[in-house]
């Protein structure tokens, strides 16, 4: 349905959903945002600009926050909600029509989509591998009754680009290294809707807003007594981290320009007493900040274009984009790492499976699977932070009440658990409810497979062989002290006697 004007959206990145076709009699192009939740860098909403200006007609942005889905919570929504306010803020002075819906109980938003779409050119959503969104995407498409395509806006490298799932982060980078090159030529538009030609929607249809109302002021703006008329898990409460396009772009702005941040990214991202890590994965997995616009920022930090990329093929991590070592380092996590959990997810349907692992790991994790254990601890114990371990302790409780987790610590949190737990299987019970509960970057490919790793995912076999372990990487407490500056972290997540105290 394009007018030969050269598409906004990569071909690669477009998948069609069902067999409809675009209804140019339409009211309206519809634009369902429920992964890529932000109005900027962001290819789903170039697409539906697009198609909207081609056909003539309004755009409506439908972004909605279900209360059903799993591990529901204060802290989830909080999070959602204040993304949701940034995007009706954004968008209030352009010519979308952003509609904002909040479910008050489970299952009170069913329909209201299919309701839209019965009145749409075509409506176009996000294209996600993550967690429930595929199911829920595929079984919206079968009931539309009219054109539906999604768009991947994940990362920087089309999902469609890899035709299988990868094994090793080497593997996938050498991947990279061949592939991605083209594809830092066509990044997202900064800015699609400002100044784009789009024709006004004079309202939407009562009986709609009347079944299904525009979320409140109140309710956007996530207060404590909007969030506890909501059948969520008031358990687990908000954090001081605000969510949003807006705060994601701060923290992007503070981690690239300053001393502390990606200029000693290398030196310092391992270390939790430095400020060194950008903070910015709870912003990424819910879609409230690009990939695209955080490659962007270090790319004019480092005054670096894309032709000064480096033809390497070799799989090593530095000397590939032709940038400072931290940067590389940066972007190796960016993108490497974060990219390789996406490529997973978008190829197999095991992501959060024991029996996903390699089969060495799997079988020398079974094989041990009645050693003795040193310590072992329930669901319970774990949550609470109840162990002998001072450091894990500390590491948990951070996790409980930030809704974060150093990204080393998270390591050795997930190998003492697995040291710990009756079997490996039990371990992942565990690390997986606890990550999904609590952690703002849980029910995420990119968090499955810093948990998975615990387990020999993407690692390699390890000597000497283990009790417990076997052959899969092992961690410690006392070893992870010897490394690593700790002290002012321990004042702020540990008690008192856990400042001197570190056990094996």
């Amino acid at each position: 349905m394009h007018t030969g004007r050269k598409p906004n959206c990569p071909e690669a990145r477009l998948r069609v959903l069902n067999g409809h076709p675009v209804k140019p009699d339409g009211k309206y192009v519809l634009y369902w945002m429920n992964a890529a939740r932000r109005v900027r860098w962001n290819y789903a909403l170039d697409h539906a600009v697009q198609l909207a200006t081609e056909l003539q007609k309004p755009l409506i942005v439908l972004e909605a926050l279900r209360c059903g889905y799993p591990f529901a919570s204060d802290r989830i929504h909080q999070f959602v909600l204040q993304g949701m306010l940034d995007n009706q803020a954004a968008l209030e002075r352009t010519d979308v029509h952003y509609y904002p819906y909040v479910e008050s109980t489970v299952g009170a938003g069913k329909g209201l989509l299919r309701n839209l779409a019965q009145s749409a050119c075509c409506v176009v959503t996000d294209d996600s591998p993550a967690t429930f969104l595929p199911r829920m995407t595929a079984a919206a498409a079968s009931q539309a009754l009219v054109r539906m395509e999604a768009v991947d806006s994940n990362g920087v490298l089309p999902m469609a680009e890899a035709g299988r799932a990868f094994h090793r982060a080497y593997d996938f980078r050498r991947f990279l290294q061949r592939r991605l090159a083209p594809h830092l030529a066509q990044p997202p538009k900064r800015d699609s809707v400002t100044g784009a030609k789009l024709r006004r929607l004079r309202g939407l249809p009562g009986p709609i807003t009347k079944r299904w109302p525009v979320a409140t002021p109140s309710l956007l703006n996530a207060k404590p007594h909007s969030l506890r008329t909501l059948p969520i898990d008031h358990e687990v409460s908000g954090t001081n981290l605000r969510g949003g396009a807006s705060e994601g772009r701060k923290l992007l702005q503070r981690f690239t320009r300053e001393p502390q941040g990606l200029a000693n990214y290398g030196a310092g991202r391992n270390h939790p007493d430095q400020a060194s890590t950008s903070g910015l994965s709870p912003f990424l997995h819910f879609g409230h900040i690009s990939s695209h616009e955080v490659l962007h920022a270090v790319q004019q930090q480092e005054g670096w274009t894309p032709e000064n990329i480096r033809p390497l093929r070799s799989g090593a991590r530095n000397g590939w984009w032709g940038m400072s070592e931290a940067s590389e380092g940066f972007l190796d996590q960016l993108i490497t790492w974060r990219e390789l959990g996406l490529n997973f997810a978008a190829h197999r349907d095991d992501i959060q499976s024991f029996d996903s692992l390699p089969d060495w790991a799997r079988n020398t994790l079974d094989q041990h699977s009645a050693d003795p254990r040193p310590h072992t601890y329930s669901l319970a114990e774990f949550d609470c932070a109840a162990t002998h371990d001072p450091l894990w302790n500390a590491a948990q409780t951070e996790l409980r009440e930030s809704g974060r987790m150093h990204n080393y610590l998270r390591m050795l949190w997930g190998k003492k658990i697995l040291h710990w737990s009756p079997s490996p299987r039990a371990a992942l019970g565990v690390m997986l409810e606890l990550n999904d509960r609590y952690a703002l970057d849980g029910r995420d490919p990119n968090s499955y497979s810093g948990i998975f790793w615990v387990l020999g995912r993407y690692d390699r076999a390890w000597g000497p062989e283990r009790p417990v372990f076997g052959k899969v990487r092992y961690m410690s407490s006392k070893n992870t002290r010897r490394k690593l500056r700790l002290a002012d972290y321990l004042r702020q997540w540990g008690s008192e006697d856990q400042c001197s105290l570190f056990p094996a």
